[in-house]
């Protein structure tokens, strides 16, 4: 299918993502980690299901703790990304919390800079300069 030439017809209008949900292996250590690192906070605790949605205004996630489950390994999405506020304090805050960035570091892209971590799960995190890289 050539992508030029998809038909405008009407459009759904998004705005952006409005959560992500995750399985975690350890429900309390994973909303620790977010909160650690981004200032997370519970916004709905689902004990009955073992759940709960953390995040902030503008971000949620849903996770999910589920048994047997050990870390994630990538089958069908690489990572997923955050736009980084304040992210001349990003390398700190990763040392402080004794993150591995992969990648060799800091990636220059063309209009935008990015590291990547991994959450306690194995879901690969991009932290960016910009927002949307900077397209």
């Amino acid at each position: 299918m050539n992508i030029n030439v998809i038909e405008e017809n009407m459009k759904l209008v998004t705005t952006g993502i409005d959560h992500l949900n995750l399985e975690v292996f350890n429900l309390v250590e994973t909303i620790q980690f977010y909160k650690t690192l981004f200032g997370f906070e519970i916004r709905k605790n689902q004990s009955d299901q073992n759940s709960a949605i953390i995040g902030n205004d503008f971000i949620k996630l849903c996770l999910y703790e589920v048994e047997g489950f050990t870390k994630y390994e990538k089958k069908g999405y690489h990572h997923f990304g955050f736009y980084i506020e304040n992210f001349d304090e990003i390398l700190a805050k990763c040392e402080e919390m004794d993150l591995h960035i992969y990648y060799g570091g800091v990636l220059k892209w063309e209009n935008s800079e990015s590291i990547y971590i991994q959450d306690p799960n194995g879901y690969e995190i991009e932290l960016s300069k910009n927002y949307g890289g900077g397209i």
